[in-house]
């Protein structure tokens, strides 16, 4: 019976199956170099899903020989991955996690580089495996594919393991998927039970854990009950494991908990509170932060959007917006945001230097004077607020990917102060609000991502502004310098897609 693709036998017969999910170039590169600079290494998880790993669609897991770490990562720096630190409660001392940018594909790869063999709870890999040496002495190149993977028996055997130590109901982690996670210990074991000779199973696995326990797991590896009811294994296999823990049972339990609460915590902020707090991994030699700018309709959103979902699945990532149209608003500004509706049909038109509505060629009445010196007023106070929580942010190791910016360069518009359109306002509400714009001013951002429009795509895309409006702002974006912030122009009319490419280089290069 056919078993895992990429398996070979103990009894010398390679299993090859077609390959659907091309490599990527990057690792094709990299793990070209490690077989060319004998780098002792080898893929240490699930020998199924080793293609579509390999393809991006999953993080790589690579076990490397101690001697060799330094060297490996040579390689990998030179290919142009790059190191990014887990925050205090997720780091282990013998994990490494570097991302790679694989242009042609548009995706990060993540690499982990294991220089033991920790396992346990997801959040807390309590438990060292000694077999580091033994692993990669019998690992072999994978049939079809450029990389080198664990003897079946060896996979089956620490399968068997990490089933025993990884299975909690006390990790909220494994838990929260607990159906799922079972199912794929479930499936991997069928699979290598089908492949694999029995008597070998046994001999590998009383190599390692000695006859008895050796026997229970080979037992375990053909038996028709899933890992989780296997109580008797789980106990002994702990039990000989207890003296390779890095910390007591109380102790791993305490730093579990502590754990939990920060993953919980992590998790409610990622997707709701967006507070200056990492959670996860932090981007290389401290944050960054990227503004993204351009005239209304020029697809700031829409980028904003995917690039924050490109980098938050591997990186800590702080969304701000600092416009007040669409984007997620301030409880200060939401309030004044929900009338807003209103007064457009109370005023009707709205006077010179408006963008959008009907615009009249007054100057600004006493009402609408008045409603603007508040608009403003309450406008930049959440401009100074962003922009503490931006460099608070960036400070910590996160990467903050920004809506627009504030600026005081061109006033009026593209993010500037409101009440140079008032030919009056009280002088001490101009220095108030001039504060703030200068604080942006001393708070720039790191990377300027401008989008050039033609302003015929402008008027199609927002046809409510004003044509005139339209071609100053597009004149005037590319004299923004953001004191001196590095600046990409991209040409936002190409496809989306290469839009987002261009826009993910130039970021790649700054991280």
């Amino acid at each position: 019976m056919m078993g895992n693709p990429g398996f070979q036998r103990d009894t010398g017969t390679i299993v090859r199956l077609p390959i659907d999910n091309p490599t990527l170039p990057l690792l094709l590169m990299v793990l070209g170099d490690f077989r060319r600079q004998a780098i002792s290494y080898c893929y240490w998880k699930s020998g199924k899903r080793i293609q579509s790993v390999l393809a991006g669609e999953g993080d790589l897991d690579l076990l490397i020989a101690r001697r060799d770490q330094h060297r490996a990562q040579a390689i990998l720096l030179g290919h142009g991955f790059k190191l990014f630190p887990s925050v205090a409660m997720r780091d282990h001392p013998s994990i490494l996690s570097y991302l790679g940018y694989d242009e042609p594909s548009g995706r990060l790869i993540h690499l982990h580089l294991h220089f033991h063999l920790v396992v346990g709870e997801r959040l807390h890999k309590n438990y060292r495996i000694p077999w580091e040496a033994e692993i990669l002495a019998r690992a072999i190149p994978h049939p079809n594919l450029t990389v080198k993977v664990l003897d079946p028996s060896s996979e089956a055997v620490l399968l068997g393991v990490r089933a025993c130590l990884e299975l909690g109901r006390l990790d909220p982690v494994t838990l929260r998927g607990w159906q799922k996670t079972l199912a794929r210990f479930e499936l991997d074991r069928k699979q290598l039970a089908e492949t694999l000779d029995r008597a070998q199973l046994i001999g590998r696995a009383s190599e390692l854990l000695g006859d008895d326990l050796g026997a229970m797991l080979a037992d375990a590896i053909y038996g028709a009950g899933p890992f989780d009811q296997s109580g008797r294994l789980r106990r002994a296999i702990q039990e000989h494991f207890a003296p390779y823990r890095a910390y007591n049972a109380l102790e791993a339990r305490l730093r579990s908990a502590a754990r939990a609460i920060h993953w919980a915590a992590g998790s409610l902020n990622k997707s709701f509170l967006h507070l200056p707090r990492p959670w996860s991994r932090r981007a290389p030699g401290g944050g960054c932060v990227v503004a993204l700018i351009g005239i209304d309709g020029s697809g700031k959103t829409t980028v904003s959007a995917s690039i924050r979902a490109w980098l938050s699945s591997e990186m800590d990532v702080m969304p701000v917006y600092f416009g007040t149209g669409g984007g997620r608003p301030s409880l200060l500004l939401r309030p004044f945001k929900s009338i807003v509706p209103l007064l457009t049909l109370l005023l009707k038109t709205k006077p010179r230097g408006s963008s959008h509505g009907k615009i009249s060629k007054d100057d600004p009445g006493l009402l609408y004077s008045l409603l603007l010196m508040v608009w403003a007023a309450v406008v930049a106070r959440e401009k100074r607020t962003k922009l503490l929580a931006t460099y608070r942010s960036a400070s910590r190791g996160l990467v903050v990917v920004t809506d627009r910016y504030p600026q005081n360069e061109i006033r009026g518009f593209n993010d500037g102060p409101l009440l140079t359109r008032l030919a009056w306002a009280p002088s001490w509400l101009r220095r108030w609000e001039a504060s703030a714009y200068a604080l942006a001013q001393r708070l720039p951002p790191d990377l300027v991502i401008k989008l050039i429009v033609r302003p015929e795509t402008t008027a199609r895309r927002e046809p409510d502004m004003d044509p005139t409006v339209i071609e100053k702002r597009i004149e005037e974006i590319p004299r923004l310098a953001f004191s001196g912030a590095h600046i990409a122009s991209i040409n936002a009319e190409q496809p989306l897609v290469d839009v987002i490419r261009a826009v993910k280089q130039e970021i790649w290069r700054m991280l």
